[in-house]
């Protein structure tokens, strides 16, 4: 049996005794004691199938540990931990164990961008110049016979292009890699770096991007920028910013950059699979190691995968979005700018399998084309650490999903059936 289980037998057996004796439902035995779940409009049948299926990852050491959480009309119906935090260290995965959440960033961020639009500080369709002057004049990679040509861009990247990934920045892959490269700016990783974000953000615009402004979706470095963005809009830096506007009247006590010393206990460990077998990480300060989210120079603030956080906290930002801006009676954004935030920006890009991009989310666009389970105008994305979470507008509920492996295998379809199931165990409006 999993770690989870460990800390509670003892008491799990006294329960188990108690209601034998005493005639109680027998229904309660069955249940796994690191899950719970409230009386919603999600069938006990199936979170139970929801459950039985996330420890099997688990069981059959394909994850280290799970955990996830289902909020239903703004309440707790699903919470659940399943493994171990840190498999060497025999220590169990908790409800509060705190993740990497790398791209799940983004939409913090986003929505850090609009909240300074509503403040007069920033408008999203200004060029990204107006804050960044180094944006003025960038240019753009263009493949040629020979290999490729850097020309101007036909027009100025706006807030706007970052917001919705259609810039022309990519992870620094592109054409014209081997620029990126000796200017050592590639991939989405920036703990290690001692060099704060504005810097290497100055430093990427005299690089080449990808394509032309507004001409198609890349994922990139949009967010990261963003970051740089806000801190030139609000004055302040990016950590202090997020804290004073999203974390602090949200309640979102364990959501960091860098980890605080007191919660380094908490923080889940990073694994990866060599030979079909589960590995923990190395423990290197970059992208493949456990990261130097603990003992690294924190001085990076990676708005587009820098933020370490829990489920509880990332649940609560989704729940503010579906809320239309507010939770628990604090208002975070407007609804005005929430509906822009969920409107599909790229429709003027080719798109065939169901899904648009809004200023910060994946958005359902049509449920057909997508195929799997979901509801129109859902909202969603996930990390390189093969966290995942979504939201879905139509039936107020919000499912986040935290585990930490790097990189995912072929092994794993978790994300498909925990979307089937979590849409499954729906009864009731």
């Amino acid at each position: 049996m999993m770690a989870t289980y460990s800390p509670r037998l003892s008491r799990l057996l006294l329960l188990v005794l108690f209601l034998f004796l005493t005639g109680a439902p027998r229904t309660l035995l069955g249940q796994d004691s690191s899950s719970h779940h409230t009386k919603t409009s999600l069938s006990e049948k199936g979170i139970q199938n929801l459950t039985d299926a996330l420890n099997d990852y688990v069981d059959e050491n394909r994850l280290p540990g799970i955990v996830a959480m289902i909020l239903k009309d703004g309440e707790p119906a699903f919470e659940y931990a399943y493994g171990w935090r840190d498999r060497e260290s025999q220590d169990s995965i908790r409800t509060s164990t705190i993740f990497r959440i790398a791209s799940q960033s983004k939409a913090i961020i986003s929505a850090g961008i609009l909240i300074l639009q509503e403040e007069g500080k920033l408008i999203v369709t200004a060029p990204v110049s107006t804050y960044l002057p180094e944006f003025a004049k960038t240019t753009v990679a263009v493949k040629t016979d020979s290999g490729y040509d850097v020309v101007p861009a036909t027009r100025q990247i706006r807030v706007r292009d970052l917001l919705s990934h259609t810039s022309g920045v990519g992870y620094g892959y592109g054409l014209a890699a081997a620029e990126w490269e000796e200017a050592e700016i590639q991939g989405w990783y920036f703990g290690h770096r001692s060099e704060p974000i504005r810097e290497t953000v100055r430093r990427m615009a005299a690089l080449p991007f990808e394509t032309q402004p507004g001409t198609a979706f890349v994922y990139g470095y949009n967010t990261d920028i963003l970051g740089a963005v806000i801190e030139e809009a609000s004055g302040m830096s990016l950590d202090a910013f997020l804290y004073d506007r999203i974390f602090k009247p949200l309640g979102m006590t364990d959501t960091h950059f860098y980890l605080p010393k007191d919660k380094e206990n908490r923080l889940a460990a990073v694994y990866t699979t060599v030979d079909e077998q589960l590995t923990r990480a190395p423990n290197t300060s970059n992208m493949s190691g456990q990261g130097a989210y603990v003992d690294g120079p924190r001085a990076s603030f990676s708005g587009g995968a820098g933020l370490l956080s829990t489920a509880k906290d990332y649940a609560s930002f989704l729940q503010m979005v579906l809320n239309g801006g507010s939770l628990h009676g604090n208002r975070v954004m407007s609804p005005a700018s929430v509906e822009s935030m969920l409107s599909n920006h790229i429709g003027h890009l080719e798109n065939s399998n169901g899904t648009g991009f809004g200023l910060g989310f994946q958005i359902i666009t049509d449920v057909g084309a997508y195929g799997a389970l979901t509801s129109l105008g859902e909202l969603g994305w996930g990390g390189a650490y093969h966290s995942n979470y979504w939201a879905s507008q139509q039936h107020n509920m919000v499912v986040v999903y935290f585990t930490q492996i790097v990189p995912p295998t072929g092994r794993l379809d978790d994300h498909a059936k925990l979307r089937a199931l979590a849409y499954g165990a729906l009864t009731q409006e």
